[in-house]
């Protein structure tokens, strides 16, 4: 494989075979990202697709000042609030006065939830929650937005923000209880 300055100079310079390399190099990992945002897999690669071609778009305004797969990164994951923001049918606003943080998302059961459940139905079950629950969710949990920085990004109040995140979180409990209570099921019956 071509060592990542030749591929981007080659994306620079528009040559096929390194957009190839650098496309081969990170669409796995894009894809995921893309798959928390999307709610289906086909939605996921579409974003995946129109993402690689803004990059090589724009791969010449790359800086190099942090990492290519970082640049890249935000590529997608901007390219995805795009397409939410556009599809959007109806903006969504509810506020409420306050809201403790810690009522929110607890980090630690975060981490004990990914290490608890397969990740492809941690997966499932993101990609199942109502739309602007799950673009808050993901733009809070795994991309570290402030929610002053998601009202922005959304042009939604914070409050909303914390709103969202707070039933997001609240319905992925209740799907994560209800797998469980399956999962428990399954070993009674032997199935």
């Amino acid at each position: 494989m071509l060592i990542d300055e030749t591929i981007l100079q080659g994306c620079i310079e528009g040559k096929r075979n390194a957009q190839y390399e650098l496309y081969r190099k990170f669409a796995s990992t894009m894809l995921g990202v893309c798959l928390r945002y999307a709610q289906s897999r086909e939605e996921a690669e579409d974003i995946l697709q129109e993402g690689f071609l803004k990059v090589f778009q724009k791969i010449a305004s790359f800086r190099q000042e942090g990492s290519l797969e970082g640049w890249i990164k935000r590529i997608m994951i901007n390219h995805a609030l795009n397409r939410f923001r556009k599809n959007r049918k109806q903006p969504f606003y509810e506020d409420i006065e306050e809201i403790n943080e810690t009522e929110i998302i607890d980090t630690n059961e975060t981490a004990a939830i990914s290490e608890t459940y397969p990740t492809e139905v941690l997966l499932s079950m993101i990609q199942s929650l109502p739309q602007g629950y799950r673009v808050v969710f993901n733009m809070y949990v795994f991309e570290d937005f402030s929610h002053k920085d998601i009202a922005e990004s959304l042009n939604i109040s914070e409050n909303t923000s914390k709103t969202q995140l707070m039933k997001a979180r609240r319905l992925l409990q209740k799907k994560l209880e209800e797998f469980k209570q399956k999962q428990r099921l399954t070993i009674i019956d032997g199935k």
